[in-house]
């Protein structure tokens, strides 16, 4: 258990240091290339992120689970043979994707109404699919041997190479196509480094493994693989599709400018998450645990936490996102000085379509702990396609901010019908009394922050004032629980100088926890 939340916890920091290099991608490609580049960028990058999802053909976590199985029943050869068929399915997937997706080009170019520059860029980002395969199929060999450091140091090269290559090249001089070159080169040096590393530490264990008489034929072994990636590939592009929508379907109305102002939106409405993220890497393994021991009192405790949790992290979050949106646009982008012009309504929809997601992957992930990964899939797809329609509907009438309401009302409910059933399947009741009182709280926080100044400095003041007053309006709204108290003991016990000062608020805090 101990490794595994080990495992957890450094997938949860590459996840962030992913999420963090993503944001640092974003404002040195806006200060680079203008809004009009950054837009013609992000359409490129969306149809990046598809090839590569189709190329690795969702192998990945198929990888690391019989990695994983075969490892425990000490077979090495299953192990290999593993690899090797992996390897088979997604370079021949990667070689036909990168040929149609080379020669679909034009047609795309023309269909986005981009000149010859956008079909280059089209032509270029094919080659990624080869190197992606590669990165893919040793992460998720990293993953089955539980080695999550290597997945770590992997997406560090990845970030760092993509990153510093881009600025290069657009620095030399090649605009949009240096970014688009930088990303390409940036895999290609990470799968380098995923290559070493697995050279380097286990093909040694596996090089010389001998072939039994009754080993997995190839070919059933490649059936199980695809059968097993199927629903994961699925959920992927349904995932990806439903953030990408606005990508394709914003140029087809307005142009690459306004797509541009509608990505610094997008990446700021994401913060909540993180957050998500956070709790769904620990709720995963927890729940399916507890499922296992058949302790299903255990499991409604996570599955109450963890809405709970998420509640009272999530809404204040989302509130000062809307209230800051101006001061943090101005922060993370300040040369695009009219973002918030185009984008500020579009931002405030957004985070609460984010919310509304976030509260889906908790969803979610409880499903899939108790071993019912399919309806999720299933409301996923309902809610992208949901968002297509609503996006082509919306954005001719109402601009970005149609787009962002397609994402809120597809988002809004893929996490009412994930919820329901999560519940149902885990037989949890939530405490909405509970939960009512967080989200009063929230609105009073929002209230508090609304006085403050839309600037920098009232920003930063309001940051380092959020936790306390915070935390002093859920006691007075009686929405703190004793729980509470002792995690803000353990936290404040670290500290050190402060934790004095933290044990007597503590103890002014615990006159108004009912229970």
């Amino acid at each position: 258990m101990q490794k595994l939340l080990k495992g957890s916890f450094i997938i949860l920091i590459g996840t962030i240091i992913f999420r963090i290099g993503g944001y640092i991608f974003a404002v040195l490609m806006l200060s680079l290339l203008g809004v009009e580049g950054y837009g013609i960028l992000n359409l490129v990058m969306s149809f990046q992120w598809i090839l590569i999802l189709i190329a690795v053909a969702g192998l990945p976590p198929a990888i690391a689970k019989y990695v994983s199985e075969y490892l425990a029943k000490d077979d090495k050869f299953m192990v290999k043979q593993v690899i090797v068929t992996s390897l088979k399915i997604m370079l021949l997937m990667s070689f036909i994707f990168t040929a149609i997706f080379f020669f679909m080009a034009k047609p795309l170019a023309d269909f986005f109404n981009g000149g010859p520059e956008v079909v280059i860029l089209f032509q270029v980002v094919s080659f990624i699919a080869p190197f992606s395969v590669i990165l893919g199929l040793f992460r998720g060999v990293f993953q089955g041997y539980q080695r999550m450091t290597d997945i770590l140091i992997t997406r560090a090269v990845e970030q760092i190479f993509m990153i510093s290559l881009a600025v290069s090249f657009i620095l030399i001089g090649f605009y949009v196509l240096g970014a688009v070159i930088g990303a390409v080169v940036g895999f290609g040096i990470a799968a380098v480094s995923a290559v070493l590393i697995f050279r380097k530490y286990l093909w040694d264990d596996i090089k010389n493994v001998k072939k039994p008489e009754n080993s997995v034929n190839e070919y059933k072994l490649a059936k199980k693989l695809l059968i097993f990636s199927s629903p994961i590939i699925i959920t992927g592009l349904a995932e990806l599709t439903l953030f990408q929508t606005g990508n394709f379907i914003i140029p087809l109305f307005l142009n690459f400018s306004y797509l541009g102002y509608y990505n610094i939106a997008s990446p700021i409405a994401r913060l909540p998450l993180v957050i998500s993220s956070s709790v769904a890497v620990a709720l995963l393994p927890a729940a399916s645990e507890a499922l296992a021991l058949n302790g299903k009192d255990l499991v409604k405790r996570y599955v109450v936490h963890s809405y709970r949790y998420l509640f009272i992290v999530l809404l204040p979050l989302c509130a000062f996102v809307i209230i800051f949106g101006q001061p943090i646009m101005a922060l993370l982008f300040p040369r695009a000085p009219l973002a918030y012009s185009f984008a500020g309504t579009a931002l405030s929809i957004l985070v609460i379509g984010m919310a509304f997601f976030s509260v889906y992957g908790i969803s979610a992930s409880v499903l899939q702990g108790a071993g019912k990964p399919y309806p999720a899939m299933f409301f996923l797809v309902i809610g992208t396609v949901t968002n297509l329609i609503l996006t082509i509907i919306l954005v001719p009438i109402l601009g970005l901010n149609g787009a962002a309401i397609a994402t809120m009302s597809a988002s809004f409910i893929i996490m009412v019908l994930t919820t329901l059933k999560s519940l149902q399947v885990t037989e949890t009741k939530l405490p909405y009394a509970n939960l009512i009182k967080i989200t009063i709280a929230s609105i009073l926080l929002g209230f508090c922050l609304l006085l403050m100044p839309k600037t920098i400095t009232g920003m930063l003041i309001s940051i380092l004032l959020i936790p306390v007053v915070y935390i002093l309006i859920l006691a007075f709204t009686q929405a703190l629980e004793m729980r509470d108290l002792i995690l803000i003991n353990k936290a404040g016990n670290r500290i050190g100088p402060l934790s004095k000062h933290i044990t007597r608020f503590t103890k002014f805090l615990k006159r108004f926890v009912t229970e």
